[in-house]
């Protein structure tokens, strides 16, 4: 397969993945894509004038993850807030239909569902328009994830943190599910961004893209990614993290061990669709190679390679373990 890992050994890890449970604990998000034409500009003012031809609407954000990881076989329950209105219905309902345990869903009727609405015309997006509230969630709503999680801990096999910075993630909020994580001897995997990273010491994955780490390392450190081995590590320390993950894009990723092991690996051009939710479902598949007994280098592969697969789809997208078993029959892939 050009990467190290045989072609048995690639199957034996993703057949795994039907084996894990993961809870999920992030900010849930709707994707709303109006799709249409454009034929004229409005007589209001310099603007185009979109016929809208369809309406779709897709998990985003630890939703989408959710989706990722039960796409891959998974067992899947979700923490998380959603507002008292149509987007937080259609998205608990969305899930539900995917067998994703939502009972860990909050309802908080202070704050909408965070919407993002992307209009396309002629294959191209036109504007973006976000409705959200990003402050924390209240100490109410903190207590009941946080007893949801405490609830639900013994029936999974891990914890994956997927945050967006919209307020379902505090300090506080991080602190106790770190605790919670260790006291049963389950992994905890991270996917935050630069100003929410540090509240995650302790994690045995975290995973960061690479404008995210040399923001994070600026602040920090006071240094860019001049020589990413030296660099990582800095920040893996930094941070106290058993593993930091990089992903460079084109360049693939890279990875440091708080036992000193480093492995970069590269990535393999493939043609672009879109790469929206690619970080969702490179941290799901390297969630589930974890579980399913792989080597770091064996899920960095074959998180690399599920990056590689979900880009070829146009919008946020999941990957199925059959499609990911028929890339790695394909050979090595990353994205661009």
């Amino acid at each position: 397969m050009g990467d190290e890992i045989g072609r048995q050994r690639f199957e034996e890890i993703v057949g795994g993945f039907k084996a894990a449970s993961v809870l999920v604990l992030g900010d849930l998000m709707m994707d709303e894509y109006l799709c249409g034409a454009v034929r004229r500009i409005s007589q209001e003012g310099p603007v185009m004038v979109v016929e809208v031809e369809s309406d779709e609407f897709k998990p985003g954000g630890a939703a989408n993850v959710g989706n990722n990881l039960q796409a891959l076989g998974a067992h899947v329950v979700i923490a998380g807030v959603v507002g008292d209105d149509e987007g937080g219905r259609l998205l608990q309902s969305d899930l539900a239909a995917w067998n994703i345990d939502v009972s860990g869903v909050i309802t908080d009727p202070t704050r909408p569902t965070t919407r993002k609405t992307r209009v396309i015309a002629q294959n191209q997006q036109v504007i973006r328009v976000d409705r959200e509230q990003t402050q924390p969630v209240s100490e109410a709503v903190a207590q009941r994830l946080i007893h949801h999680i405490s609830a639900s801990i013994k029936d999974v096999d891990a914890v994956l943190v997927s945050d967006y910075r919209k307020g379902v993630l505090t300090p506080e909020i991080a602190k106790t599910v770190i605790g919670i994580a260790a006291q049963a001897g389950k992994p905890l995997i991270t996917n935050p961004k630069p100003s929410s990273a540090p509240w995650l010491a302790g994690a045995q994955v975290l995973s960061l893209n690479r404008s995210e780490a040399e923001d994070l390392g600026r602040r920090r450190l006071g240094v860019d990614a001049y020589s990413d081995d030296i660099f990582g590590e800095a920040l893996r320390s930094e941070l106290d993290v058993d593993t930091l993950v990089i992903t460079w894009g084109a360049r693939g990723l890279s990875y440091w061990r708080r036992n000193g092991e480093y492995r970069y690996v590269p990535a393999h051009r493939v043609e672009v669709a879109d790469v929206a939710g690619a970080g969702d479902t490179t941290i799901s598949a390297m969630t589930l190679a974890v579980l399913a007994g792989a080597t770091t280098y064996e899920s960095a592969v074959i998180a690399n390679r599920a990056g590689a697969c979900v880009v070829r789809k146009s919008g946020v997208a999941t990957l199925t373990a059959d499609e990911l078993l028929r890339a790695g029959n394909e050979g090595a892939a990353s994205y661009d």
